[in-house]
């Protein structure tokens, strides 16, 4: 079975990859390609070596965002896995209608980005009309809407795999450290929370990189406003690379710096979690 195994392996490999090339490879070494040159479409490219790259080190509005998108993310990180948290551990305490609330919490994630975008800028500015303010006012209310905007849509669904976690945690364990004599906080601490690490790395990852690759609903909750101050960097490369003529490469370079940036950000936090599970 094994030999037969080895021997078709390719064929079955083969269309994945071609695939992969296709559609993930290419068109990323195109890319990066495309940021050392000068182009309005892929045919007339032409190279310019690193101008485009030194132009993002000038750029404040591009500063700003990255800023902004940190520190965006790690506020929405911490929020979004501590409430995920604390509602899966009171779904699992036998709550009647517990279902109910799942299905509830859950459902704010079906809904696309665009659509939860324009919803909540119907409702908080109706709430700040109230003291003549509104989520364009300065940056800080666009923050902060977006903020909630991301609470209301993923708290549900990183829920989902913490109460995996949690119900996969045995129940011996626990009925140990209480016969030992262990408060509900050393049970969290000691038990509860090294059984779930699988699950926090996951809803980390995921947080982190949906924190950054945010587009959607800053698109339609702020647009960057006022001024770009609330324009996270997703919105500003595409603001660059659609909304000035000639900087198309310069939008490119953006977005590979982008794609850099994500990729390190999410290989460090996938290794210090998984570590931190080896020492569990």
């Amino acid at each position: 079975m094994e030999k037969a195994i080895k021997k078709y392996f390719p064929i079955f490999v083969l269309p994945t990859m071609v695939a992969f090339t296709i559609g993930f490879i290419a068109p990323f070494l195109l890319g990066v390609y495309l940021s050392f040159c000068k182009f309005t479409t892929v045919t007339d490219a032409k190279f310019v070596g690193i101008s485009n790259y030194t132009k993002i080190l000038g750029d404040s509005v591009f500063i700003h965002s990255l800023g902004y998108t940190a520190l965006f993310t790690v506020v929405s990180v911490i929020l979004i896995n501590v409430l995920a948290f604390v509602i899966a551990m009171l779904l699992t305490k036998g709550i009647k209608g517990t279902n109910i609330f799942r299905t509830v919490f859950f459902m704010p994630n079906l809904i696309g980005g665009i659509i939860l975008g324009y919803i909540w800028q119907l409702l908080l500015n109706g709430i700040l009309a109230h003291f003549q303010r509104t989520l364009t006012y300065s940056s800080v209310y666009g923050f902060w809407g977006l903020i909630i905007l991301m609470c209301w849509q993923q708290i549900g669904y990183m829920m989902i795999i913490y109460i995996s976690g949690i119900q996969n945690i045995p129940g011996e364990l626990i009925e140990a450290a209480k016969i030992d004599g262990a408060s509900s906080w050393q049970v969290l601490k000691s038990v509860t929370l090294p059984m779930v690490m699988p699950s926090i790395t996951i809803c980390t990852f995921l947080t982190l990189t949906n924190g950054f690759k945010l587009f959607d609903q800053n698109l339609a909750l702020t647009n960057g406003a006022p001024s770009r101050m609330s324009e996270m960097l997703a919105l500003n490369i595409y603001n660059t690379f659609y909304g000035r003529t000639g900087y198309e490469g310069v939008g490119q370079a953006k977005a590979v710096v982008f794609f850099l940036i994500v990729a390190v950000i999410a290989v460090l936090q996938n290794k210090l979690t998984r570590s931190k599970e080896v020492q569990q």
